[in-house]
């Protein structure tokens, strides 16, 4: 029987979500549902929009890097809000840019508020949650990005015809300013909840014989979703006969699958284990990466969106629990560091994509390099232990 939260606990998760919609679901992968409209308007070229991606994920690697100096209370309670109402604000400074240089400066600055937050609401609900012994509740955070993507292919899709070029950006803005003031003001009043006074650990070091399997396996999964959560609507568009109701409709596959793989992941999780649900999450994305190079066509990009959108929010609440789990006094720190790691990896697609296009490639092919990044986290994955050693042993140097 489902048991529904206390209100101060839905409060907390609705804090987390209501983040992740405004940062992760408008202000970042809005740009994948409006790719293809922005190419057909002609405000840049394919190439061109793998190097707006790029750069935006460079400002998010900034961003998580950025959280590992800020992710301390202090600093936190003026980051944490500045950071968001900043993304807000970028994302509706894009709907009045034409001009390309400004493009890739307003995408720079949107990752880089988009990391910072990233980082530091989930951590900060993960935490408050975890006093109260409710870690487990901590990956229902992210049905506010699954349901933002929702939102967002809506946004991008059912005023497609009476906007065009920057304009397009409008509706995302519209409701990102108001979310990130609400949202601001639900994580400041879960920051100043009281904490427990204890002695501070002592320091121990990131990577460790258990950790380090993770990490590694993080840097794949971040490379090896980006190509579909990036390009996946514009592959529909260049595989699919024009008019095709799934050329449209893709985004929308992908974030139903999202929100109902986050509940399921979740559920699974607390039944075979954080290790166990992980390893399954990589082994259905590589399947759901190559689909579109083994079945292209329809199959292939349905396949892709369910599969894909299905598991790769999973893939990353299930890691942040994981290595929780092995290094429990670490928290935010810990939390920063993957998903800076995570940043890098997810550079590495747009950037993979742009070159392989740029040497008569196709786009289609570029989704090999994320199916064999997924497959590489699988078996690291393997490797990771799925409890801490008795005493903590640093890896050979």
């Amino acid at each position: 029987m489902l048991r529904i939260p206390p209100l101060p606990i839905m409060l907390a998760l609705l804090a987390g979500s209501s983040a992740l919609i405004v940062v992760h679901s408008l202000g970042r992968f809005a740009f994948t549902p409006l790719l293809p409209q922005l190419l057909a308007d002609g405000l840049f070229n394919l190439e061109q929009g793998a190097r707006l991606a790029t750069w935006n994920y460079v400002g998010y690697l900034l961003g998580a890097l950025l959280a590992l100096v800020l992710h301390k209370p202090q600093r936190q309670r003026i980051a944490l809000p500045a950071a968001l109402l900043i993304n807000a604000l970028l994302t509706l400074a894009q709907g009045f840019t034409s001009d390309y240089a400004w493009l890739l400066v307003w995408r720079l600055l949107n990752g880089l508020s988009n990391g910072l937050v990233f980082v530091l609401a989930p951590a900060l609900v993960l935490e408050w949650l975890a006093r109260r012994q409710q870690a487990h509740l901590s990956g229902l955070v992210y049905l506010g990005f699954a349901v933002g993507l929702l939102i967002s292919n809506g946004l991008a899709n059912a005023p497609a015809a009476q906007l065009s070029g920057p304009e397009r950006w409008w509706p995302m803005a519209a409701l990102a300013l108001p979310l990130a003031l609400l949202s601001a003001w639900l994580l400041n009043s879960l920051e100043n909840t009281p904490k427990q006074q204890s002695a501070p650990p002592a320091a121990t070091p990131l990577f460790d014989r258990a950790s380090t399997p993770l990490f590694i396996a993080y840097a794949g999964a971040g490379l090896g979703y980006i190509l579909p959560m990036t390009f996946l609507p514009t592959l529909a568009k260049q595989q699919l006969p024009a008019g095709d109701a799934l050329i449209s409709s893709v985004w929308c596959w992908t974030a139903l699958a999202c929100m109902g793989g986050i509940l399921l992941w979740n559920y699974l999780s607390s039944h075979w284990g954080d290790k166990q649900a992980l390893c399954a999450t990589y082994a259905v994305q590589a399947l759901g990466a190559a689909a579109p190079l083994v079945w292209p066509g329809s199959g292939g990009i349905l396949l892709c969106a369910l599969l894909v959108g299905g598991c790769f929010v999973g893939s990353v609440f299930l890691t942040q629990r994981l290595a929780r789990s092995l290094q429990p006094h670490q928290g935010p720190r810990l939390s920063a560091a993957l998903i800076a790691l995570y940043g890098v990896a997810q550079l590495a697609g747009p950037w993979l994509a742009e070159r392989w296009l740029a040497t008569g490639g196709t786009l289609t092919q570029s989704f090999a390099f994320g199916a064999a990044a997924l497959v590489w986290a699988l078996v690291w994955s393997l490797l990771t232990p799925s409890h801490p050693p008795q005493e903590p042993v640093k890896c050979p140097t």
